[in-house]
């Protein structure tokens, strides 16, 4: 029997978290075509925020990579952020009529989350990172593909689920996965859950940073 891989591994010994994340309430109003738009502004302010904070977390990563194929990679991600997502941000804030000064986050949420993710990137190891990153990018690649296949009225969330689910993302998604299981074939089993548990932390982080946009909404 082949040896269990450490992507592998960390899904299943979070799969408890793993599948409470890909159906939050969040993600089941949007598969079901009736996310309240007061909601979906509020998290496009919150998750335009982490996104810049995203460029310095991958910045941290290319700088602690080990090769230069991993730098290369992770600076055309650094592109993709940047002129790419933070681009649709702000696009959609324009077209929305958001003012982002106007949704003042929950900080007890966002900003763990945020500042979870960036203290993981300074003080980590490269794996570390890549572990936190695959940790977030495998739910949003998870969740969207489902979601892209419902019948989703509002453009710009349309938008924002395909920006998860086309091949550019699921190809980030599958290089983290790839990083962690080719370097998890060396590490000791300490360590594979150590990496295990950052992916779960992060679920956690991710699911109140999810709740935050529904703390305003009544």
């Amino acid at each position: 029997m082949a040896a269990e891989t450490l992507s592998g591994q960390m899904l299943r010994e979070n799969a408890a978290v793993f599948e409470a994340m890909v159906n939050h309430r969040f993600v089941r109003e949007i598969e079901q075509d009736r996310l309240d738009a007061r909601v979906f502004d509020r998290y496009l302010v919150y998750e335009g925020a982490f996104v810049e904070t995203a460029i310095s977390i991958f910045a941290y990563a290319a700088a602690k990579a080990e090769t230069i194929a991993q730098k290369r990679w992770l600076i055309a991600v650094l592109d993709v952020l940047a002129n790419q997502q933070i681009a649709y941000f702000e696009r959609t804030f324009t077209a929305r009529g958001i003012d982002p000064s106007c949704h003042i986050p929950n900080w007890s949420e966002t900003e763990a989350f945020r500042a979870g993710m960036l203290d993981i990137a300074r003080k980590g190891t490269f794996l570390d990172i890549v572990a936190a990153m695959f940790a977030a990018e495998w739910m949003y690649w998870t969740w969207s593909k489902r979601a892209a296949v419902t019948a989703i009225s509002d453009p710009l969330v349309r938008e924002w689920v395909e920006m998860h689910a086309n091949e550019t993302f699921a190809a980030q998604a599958l290089w983290l996965k790839a990083q962690l299981d080719e370097a998890g074939e060396t590490l000791l089993p300490a360590e594979r859950s150590r990496l295990s548990g950052i992916f779960g932390g992060v679920q956690r982080l991710e699911i109140a940073f999810h709740d935050a946009p529904y703390d305003r909404s009544k």
